[in-house]
């Protein structure tokens, strides 16, 4: 009989310990900690007796042959550019995001897509019947003739499938409801997620088999299971958005085959997830113009710059502690913006309520977008509007100045081709090429001649 053997580890980051500890000294959450029970045994050799995968013995770098072949094209362009420019052959991409957020209706549009261009595709679902996947298919309006259903949990009878089939593409809807008998315990168990996903590797990278995984998130919005999760896969990708708003965006957060932080937009509708060509103008479509308090600012997501709309409020508060409300911005930025207001540049913030958003749902982390925002709560307290044609770039430091930012002439490019005239940007130390020659470029270097231009009071 096999050996077993007791830890604990903990469900946040995967932390293991021989004893139960009521905070987890590695992230310090608390109640995190399971109990594991694991059988010692042999490293699985099942997996390479149904897969026929040979062993791996040592090569050459000069002598390895690239036999992955190229990127297979998604026909969806949004995916496509998240992916990195198409789907590697034997990558496996973890897919994660709120419950109802559109995943599984975004991978079952993807796999039926890609079986009409590439191949087989195999849809495990364990958490839906295949009545009710064809019934959100047909809702969708999707045919397929390569694109097949199997409504199974466990691992080693995936696996058998595989090896019947042997699809181009696999998709795992959940990893959580995944299980295997190599390992006791229930589904969704770290042992039971951290094993699975090891073997679906292997899959992946010994049968060039694209695997896609999707994963639940916690109530912190990460992703459940222990962090060795994301480590295994080679992509990490968020699907996030306001439920009561239309967008979605599918964000990058770990790409070995192109460029981190990659936005894809899509706009969820009767017929599912449509791609949204061009986001900056779909983000500035209900804009107020000559609105006090709104401010345009130009982000890069990845490669990709977006314009967005920062709306900025002050309001006079009647309580001892003003109220700081961010939706959209790093809480931090928005203390740090009003503070800079207040004792350099003598708005009396700390009697006001500020609150800011960023329109659509969208989520702002870079400093590129501080002196849009700035300029919106000095907008909103001094209640004069901001030039309708103006965009606002820069970073702005502890003492008031405006610092530079990176890949100014892609942001004012972009901004000029939604019709923007004027651009307010930090003082250069070098020219730059490639700006447009069409639209007015303002250099300051603080936040007080900013404001002189947009606010002149």
């Amino acid at each position: 009989m096999a050996k077993t053997r007791s830890k604990y580890v903990c469900s946040h980051c995967g932390k293991q310990s021989s004893a139960f500890l009521g905070r987890c000294p590695n992230c310090g959450q608390f109640n995190t900690f399971q109990e594991v029970t694991e059988e010692v045994k042999k490293p699985a050799v099942q997996e390479r007796r149904l897969m026929n995968v040979p062993r791996s013995v040592p090569q050459r770098l000069a002598e390895v042959s690239q036999d992955t072949g190229e990127r297979y094209t998604v026909p969806m362009g949004e995916m496509n550019r998240v992916l990195g420019g198409g789907l590697v052959p034997g990558s496996i991409t973890l897919i994660g995001g709120e419950p109802g957020i559109g995943k599984s209706t975004l991978l079952l549009q993807s796999s039926s897509m890609l079986a009409n261009s590439i191949g087989t595709v195999l849809y495990v679902s364990g958490e839906e019947s295949a009545s009710q996947i064809k019934l959100r298919a047909d809702r969708l309006s999707l045919t397929s003739h390569d694109l097949y259903l199997l409504t199974e949990t466990k691992l080693e009878d995936i696996f058998e499938q595989v090896t019947r089939l042997n699809p181009t593409v696999l998709v795992i809807d959940s990893i959580q409801t995944t299980y295997t008998e190599t390992i006791e315990g229930s589904p969704g168990l770290v042992s039971q997620v951290r094993e699975c996903a090891s073997r679906l590797q292997g899959l992946a990278k010994s049968s060039a088999v694209s695997v896609f995984l999707v994963g639940h998130v916690t109530k912190e919005g990460t992703i459940a299971g222990p962090r060795v999760l994301e480590h295994i896969v080679d992509t990490v990708l968020y699907l996030e958005g306001d439920p009561f708003q239309a967008f979605r965006l599918l964000r990058s957060v770990k790409n070995r085959f192109g460029a981190t932080s990659e936005v894809g937009v899509f706009e969820m509708q009767g017929a599912g997830m449509v791609e949204v060509p061009n986001p900056s103008e779909a983000f500035l479509a209900e804009r107020v113009v000559n609105a006090p308090g709104s401010a345009i600012a130009v982000t890069m997501e990845g490669t990709r710059p977006l314009l967005v709309e920062i709306q900025a409020l002050t309001s006079p508060t009647p309580y001892g502690n003003p109220r700081r409300t961010p939706n959209g911005v790093d809480m931090n930025r928005l203390l740090l913006l009003s503070a800079v207001l207040t004792k350099r540049f003598g708005l009396r913030l700390a009697e006001q309520d500020i609150f800011v958003n960023v329109v659509g749902g969208m989520k702002i982390s870079e400093p590129a977008s501080d002196l849009a925002m700035a300029a919106a709560m000095a907008s909103s307290y001094y209640d004069t509007p901001i030039p309708a044609d103006m965009v606002l770039i820069g970073e702005v430091g502890l003492s008031g100045e405006v610092r530079a930012i990176s890949q100014l002439g892609a942001r004012l490019n972009e901004a000029a081709k939604i019709g923007f005239k004027r651009a307010i940007i930090p003082k250069l130390r070098r020219p730059i090429d490639g700006l447009p020659k069409d639209m007015e470029i303002i250099h300051v270097r603080n936040v007080g001649d900013a404001l002189k231009l947009i606010v002149p009071k």
